[in-house]
């Protein structure tokens, strides 16, 4: 039975649906989907899912799981800290869809608040770390320090491969340090500081904890000058909080600063998701991986923001890529960033002044009961040597509601934060057995003491009253296109509906306020939703076991891949290292291959967008003894269910390799085919496309891997425990605090729903192809002339007879109300459009509509009634301003340009700027807050 969700969540009802059929020659769903999905892989049955619940059962279930969770105070530290939320932030970002339903900022001329956020954030973390360029945003802390070693591995001239690491790193961050390194051949050595070990002779990078996890506040100065004069990069994971009263990372020499954000409002969710951050010294910013914001200008000469410095990434340069991640954290970036304007370089002085004070109250009680502590420097952490009596100490902590870290027997450490108050400070002391202290001496050396300024521009200086923050938020969001305010046709990216039902569990305080390093019995909740959900990715997915720590597609790409190496060596096949990828995959694909440590090599496509078997058969009898793996899109990343895909699984496996089928487009596929059951061993799935969770600006993501029972053994172990397999992540789940969204999602639908759901995204897809087929060819299609999930307009024709381009035509859809479609992939020149099942027929004529009046603007430029350099579409996207000028001397009227066939006068989005120059950001690289002055006149 079909829930009463299941049609507030798909768009066409039944009688728009039949109308959307009869167009493409169908009686039914049920005969589109036979004629579609080929016979050889379909599902026949029902997936043995619960049915779908309404809403309100959906919520109470909900409360129910989150009340098997224990909201402690958390005082265990290691990166995640509690921290206040401020209202106005957690109400206009958090929970506002005007920030979390839009995607990318790839059209940069309607992403500009965000973009300006971004760049707040940017210049926060450049601010605070004191080096140059940041970018806007990694995964988490322990991602961004391995980003940050194999950024030092391509920038230093030094050939050796070992990298020391500071042993006073956070367990979990050296966990993924490891996994990095280990198929990149980087050797990580393991330095006690404190011990006085001595350096090896060459090294190519050397990691620093500041503060250390025990809370160490160690003057790294020299060390990183002996570094320097080996010829080795140095990378500083530091606490920002900490850094309004230390010396700047860049202050000391680093090159490189790392570590996350969280700490600055965004709550600990059991893990995340949060920002992490990456920032260097000059001269590295070309070797940054991730989004960079950078200031340009537009068509006017005014300021604008765009993505910059994008030939870096995995989308263009595949293989080459600095990093295979693409999605960041831009939804948590805006929120830290957020947090400084508020709270202002003041504000954020006096919130560290107090934490540090109630660390040295920690530190004198203890003191005065006569029990050792570990470090005589610290900011907010402290650690008590206890001989024999640490897991009493930390039992009777816990017992008063409060969560110390059990370092070992006879170690615990405690760390203060935003929220720690004198009756946490007295709770702490009196499990110890020590007297109640509210202040300590101090203990930062002055030679470590912030002198320098920092968060002087203006925007962290202003809106410091909940009016004006409330003002600018709104200014910016305002700005922006998001699913609230239309249709997204993003192929590849499934920008359906989040549901406010599926968002609402995301804030409550026993989901957002868990410690990912929490006792057991605090986190049954959290452990009972996360099997319930895994349980029923496997069966949508048909594999065996899934894990959901990756927190973003790439890094369950990388997961995946993982897994694979690791069953190959496990049967002592280390040789096998090669992995085919089709021409026509993501670049994430190539990116994550090569950071498993694989070599790529491609296999063609033919004419028609399919794998080309004569090509793939050679590669397969060429590598035969060497192939590790075959990485492929289904349906194909040109939005095709291929014939073939059986039979290349068992080609694959003939040779003895493994099939990694990405999840991208499982949209298309799911209650109708199980990768799992029809040859794939391994796929990642992505939760912020096709279960519900919103992709926030640009993150956040969770992209579980999913495999075949041989492959089980192989999954990303918990990153505190030594004997775990390759954690990829910080935290043992990854984001858990987004996995309620996609548990209420599938709850909310049921087995019926969800297949509903996949039919009606295929159904709108090749609706929207049989609406525009006369207007612009539709570049491939399976059997029986029908798309997947997304359809490829071909704009080549018309850019080679008019000069017209898929760029002019993306930004034209802005002047008519869209967001455009996937630019130029996979297929240079094509626009790639996925509708998804949640716009109804209204949107999707409107959509239609646009674009087949951008044809008729086309004619009128190849008949010669406008120039190929003035016309409507050359100029657009068209200003509020540019349409209202005094002075208006373009071939087409004013009402052209500003309100297009169709375009409803009442509900307008007008763009803020006009056409971004892109290569002039490039060429003057500006990726901080530009001064007032650049916007006057």
């Amino acid at each position: 039975m079909t829930s009463s969700f299941t049609h507030r969540h798909i768009g066409p009802q039944a009688d728009e649906q039949a109308e959307m059929l009869k167009a493409i020659g169908y009686g039914s769903l049920d005969a589109l989907m036979d004629a579609a999905i080929p016979e050889s892989i379909r599902f026949h049955g029902e997936l043995d899912l619960p049915a779908g619940a309404s809403e309100e059962e959906t919520i109470a279930e909900l409360r129910a799981i989150a009340g098997r969770n224990t909201v402690a105070t958390p005082m265990i530290g290691l990166g995640y800290y509690g921290t206040h939320t401020p209202a106005v932030i957690k109400r206009n970002v958090l929970e506002s869809p005007a920030w979390y339903t839009a995607y990318t900022p790839y059209q940069p001329e309607i992403s500009q608040g965000r973009l300006e956020a971004l760049l707040n954030f940017q210049t926060m973390v450049t601010d605070l770390t004191g080096l140059t360029t940041a970018n806007a945003s990694m995964l988490d802390e322990a991602t961004a320090v391995a980003e940050a070693m194999t950024l030092a591995r391509r920038a230093s001239k030094v050939k050796t491969p070992v990298y020391v690491v500071d042993a006073d790193t956070f367990p979990q961050t050296l966990a993924v340090l490891r996994t990095r390194a280990e198929p990149l051949g980087i050797e990580v050595t393991l330095v006690d500081l404190d011990a006085g070990d001595a350096l090896p002779e060459e090294y190519f990078g050397l990691h620093l904890q500041y503060p250390g996890a025990s809370g160490a506040v160690r003057d790294h100065a020299d060390l990183i000058t002996a570094a320097h004069a080996k010829g080795a990069l140095v990378t500083v994971a530091a606490d920002l909080l900490a850094l309004t009263l230390l010396r700047a990372p860049g202050e000391i020499g680093a090159d490189i600063a790392a570590g996350t954000t969280q700490r600055f409002g965004v709550p600990l969710g059991f893990g995340g998701p949060h920002a992490g951050y990456l920032a260097v010294r000059s001269g590295l910013e070309r070797s940054l991986p991730g989004r960079l914001v950078g200031v340009s200008k537009d068509a006017d000469g005014a300021p604008a923001y765009r993505l910059a410095l994008q030939t870096r990434e995995q989308h263009i340069r595949r293989e080459k890529a600095t990093s295979n991640i693409c999605t960041a954290q831009v939804l948590l970036a805006v929120m830290a960033g957020m947090y400084a304007v508020y709270h202002g370089p003041a504000g954020l002085r006096e919130i560290a002044q107090r934490t540090h004070r109630k660390a040295r109250a920690l530190a004198a009680g203890l003191a005065a009961a006569r029990i050792e502590t570990t470090q005589a420097a610290f900011f907010d952490t402290v650690t008590a040597r206890v001989p024999g009596r640490a897991a009493e100490i930390v039992a009777g902590a816990a017992a008063a509601g409060i969560d110390l870290r059990l370092v070992d027997a006879d170690h615990v450490a405690m760390s203060a934060d935003e929220t720690t108050t004198d009756a946490h400070v007295a709770a702490v002391l009196a499990a110890f057995g020590a007297p109640e202290k509210t202040t300590g001496p101090r203990v930062i050396p002055d030679a470590l003491v912030r002198t320098s300024d920092y968060l002087s521009h203006p925007v962290f200086n202003t809106h410091h009253s909940e009016t004006g923050m409330l003002r600018y938020l709104r200014k910016l969001s305002d700005r922006d296109y998001a699913l609230d305010r239309g249709m997204i046709p993003l192929g590849s990216c499934t920008m359906k509906l989040n549901a406010t039902t599926e968002m609402e569990a995301v804030s409550w305080p026993e989901f957002a306020n868990i410690h990912p390093f929490a006792p057991a019995d605090q986190t049954r909740g959290y452990e009972d939703l996360v099997a319930q959900l895994e349980g029923w990715l496997a069966e949508i997915t048909g594999y065996d076991a899934v894990s959901v720590q990756p927190n973003a597609g790439s890094q369950g790409e990388l997961a995946g891949l993982l897994a694979i190496r690791g069953y190959h060596r496990s049967r002592g096949e280390t040789h096998r290292d090669v992995c085919l990828i089709p021409s026509s995959a993501h670049g994430t694909n190539a990116a994550s291959a090569v950071m498993a440590g694989m070599r790529v090599v491609v296999v063609a496509c033919d004419e028609n967008g399919n794998v080309d078997l004569t090509d793939l058969a050679a590669k397969i009898e060429k590598h035969r003894d060497q192939l590790s793996a075959i990485m492929v899109t289904y349906p194909s990343t040109h939005g095709v269910y291929e014939t073939s895909i059986a039979d290349l699984c068992a080609s694959v496996h003939e040779a003895g390799g493994q099939v990694y089928v990405d999840g991208a487009n499982l949209n298309a596929l799911v209650g109708f085919a199980k990768p799992g059951k029809f040859g794939a061993d391994v796929s990642h799935l992505n939760l912020h496309k096709t279960f519900c969770i919103p992709h926030g600006g640009g993150g956040p993501g969770v992209g579980p891997v999913a495999v075949r029972a041989h492959l089980a053994d192989f999954l990303p172990g918990n990153p505190l425990e030594p004997g775990d397999h390759h954690a990829v992540s910080a935290a043992p789940h990854g984001s858990a605090g987004i996995l309620p969204i996609s548990w209420a999602y599938v709850r909310m639908m049921g087995p019926d729903g969800l297949a509903q759901a996949t039919a009606t995204a295929v159904l709108a897809a090749n609706y929207v192809a049989a609406r525009l087929r006369e207007h612009y060819p539709v570049l491939y299609a399976g059997e029986n002339g029908l798309v997947a999930h997304e359809c490829i307009l071909d704009l080549r024709p018309i850019t080679k007879a008019t000069g017209v381009s898929v760029d002019d035509v993306a930004k034209r859809l802005i002047d008519y109300g869209f967001h455009a479609p996937t630019m130029s992939f996979p297929v240079a020149g094509t626009l790639m459009v996925e509708p998804t099942e949640s716009e109804d027929l209204a949107e999707l004529d409107r959509f239609c509509a646009a674009l087949i009046a951008i044809k008729k603007e086309i004619d009128q430029v190849a008949a010669g009634v406008w120039p190929k350099d003035d016309n409507p579409l050359a100029n657009a996207p068209h200003t509020a301003s540019s349409v209202s000028a005094d002075e208006w001397s373009h071939p087409y009227p004013r009402s052209v340009a500003g309100f297009p066939e169709g375009v409803d006068r009442t509900a307008k989005y007008w763009p803020p700027v006009r056409r971004i120059d892109g290569a002039y950001g490039d060429r003057n690289l500006v990726c901080s807050c530009p001064s007032p002055e650049a916007y006057e006149n």
